[in-house]
């Protein structure tokens, strides 16, 4: 096993897989967290990550057209609803938080569609997301050889 392949440590590996677990039975909606887990993984350039999301993707049942369609989400208006439009905005602004923060607005339209339980659920996985991108790859993880 080389360096560019080797996975992380067992207990940090453990440590973000129950903070994922934790954030997506939380946020109580499967297909929503894997876009979000997407399009963070997009931004991020993860690879390994976003093969792995698209692949849960589709054995949740979530359209092709809308998977090939997340980058531009913002521009194909029909296929994503005011709560998943909501969601991928707020996984946008803390992903990328160019401004050193996340807008009032993009904030409070997320706190609209989602409660506050559902809402620290959502942040939750967009962070933990971000942390798994980072670490993947900071490793130099390719994509495939992971099983669901």
């Amino acid at each position: 096993m080389t360096a560019r392949t080797r996975l992380l440590d067992r207990e940090v590996a453990q440590a973000l897989s129950a903070l994922s677990a934790a954030a997506k039975k939380g946020l109580g909606d499967p297909v929503l967290a894997e876009l979000v887990m997407m399009r963070a993984s997009q931004l991020n350039h993860c690879a390994f990550c976003l093969d792995m999301h698209l692949a849960s993707a589709r054995e949740n049942g979530e359209a092709e057209q809308r998977l090939d369609l997340l980058a531009a989400w913002e521009e194909a208006e029909d296929l994503f609803d005011g709560r998943e439009r909501a969601a991928l905005a707020l996984t946008e602004a803390v992903t990328v938080l160019t401004g050193g923060f996340v807008p009032d607005a993009v904030y409070e339209e997320a706190a609209a569609h989602f409660d506050d339980g559902r809402l620290a659920h959502l942040i939750g996985l967009i962070t933990v997301i971000n942390s798994w991108n980072r670490l993947m790859v900071g490793r130099r993880i390719p994509p495939g050889g992971w099983t669901p």
